[in-house]
């Protein structure tokens, strides 16, 4: 039998998984790699015990293989699985590891600190600071963002939106530089398509709103047509009027009562009418007496709030749990 390819091996491992946990791993691949997926998934017929035995073996290997190495790096995950495995198995595991793309550019950066990696980089020019954060989680690119000067931050964001194809020798030349400024010892791989609106909107939504609105209004006077492409595909609080009715009740089970009636002072009518309609009688009373006896409260508090009540929101879709409408209309649900 001939070896199988890596999507054969994932559908393999998605039908051997079960509908339900599946499902959860689908809705973290992007359209392409569901299209492929899925497509494998059909065309199987019959898995032997034995085959699936052998990709359940190799995914296992190569997760715990991925969790020595965000433990410690790849000399560190070598070590063990050699002591553990022998040189040659070990070897082979590794191989997979990084040929599964689970290794990417820059993930040495991902343990250290954002404000000694922004003394660092933000001498940089904004194209690479922009592709520095693009090949960051969300989480940690926010943080970086937040802390370099205010006047660079929209060019860096911009920068960001743009990026596509990057050419790998660029990539490793800047992490290279980067290692050198770090004194760190990590591991690159080739690089493809990086950057984008998409992670920039993710990064956005996990930044304070002070830095949101420093970029959106500088890009919408220098890039009117770009920020409008960002706004259009972010969730503000004011976009809680967009949500539907269970949406807002399952939001409303996780946001302590306090912190909601702090959220709602900065929020317009629409807002507050459709949280209180979504609340029995009883709770929508209680929160306006919360609201009046707590009197004026300060910006960023009520910044605050409303960023954390958009952290739930946030969780709540990517874990598949509510669909938030954008462009007119809703995301498209794959089942």
């Amino acid at each position: 039998m001939p070896p199988l390819t890596g999507i054969q091996k994932a559908a393999i491992l998605l039908i051997t998984l079960g509908v339900d946990h599946s499902a959860k791993v689908i809705r973290m691949l992007n359209e392409t790699e569901i299209e492929s997926v899925t497509a494998e998934m059909a065309n199987v017929k019959q898995i032997p015990s034995e085959l699936r035995l052998t990709v359940l073996e190799e995914f296992e290997q190569i997760a715990k293989a991925q969790e020595l190495y965000q433990t410690g790096g790849l000399d560190y995950a070598r070590g063990v699985l050699e002591r553990a495995l022998g040189a040659q198995r070990a070897a082979d595991i590794v191989n997979k590891l990084i040929s599964t793309s689970t290794i990417m550019p820059f993930e040495f950066v991902r343990k250290t600190d954002p404000k000694q990696l922004v003394t660092f980089i933000q001498g940089e020019h904004p194209q690479t600071i922009a592709l520095i954060l693009a090949h960051l989680t969300s989480d940690r690119a926010a943080n970086v963002l937040t802390a370099l000067p205010p006047e660079i931050q929209p060019e860096v964001a911009k920068r960001i939106a743009l990026m596509g194809q990057v050419n790998p020798d660029i990539v490793r030349e800047v992490e290279g530089v980067l290692k050198q400024k770090l004194a760190t010892i990590g591991t690159s791989r080739d690089s493809g398509t990086v950057g984008g609106i998409k992670p920039l909107v993710e990064l956005l939504n996990r930044v304070d709103q002070v830095t949101v609105k420093n970029v959106l209004e500088t890009l919408e006077n220098k890039e009117p047509e770009l920020a409008e492409n960002i706004k259009g595909k972010m969730f503000v609080f004011e976009d809680v009027v967009q949500l539907t009715d269970r949406a807002v009740q399952q939001v409303l089970r996780q946001v302590e009562s306090k912190e909601l009636a702090v959220a709602l002072k900065g929020a317009s009518d629409a807002v507050s009418t459709k949280i209180k309609k979504n609340m029995s009688s009883r709770a929508a009373t209680m929160l306006k007496e919360d609201m009046e006896f707590m009197g004026p409260v300060r910006l960023r508090d009520v910044e605050s709030a409303q960023e954390n009540v958009i952290r739930i929101i946030r969780k709540l879709e990517e874990t598949g749990e509510i669909t938030i409408a954008r462009g007119g209309g809703q995301d498209e649900l794959i089942y």
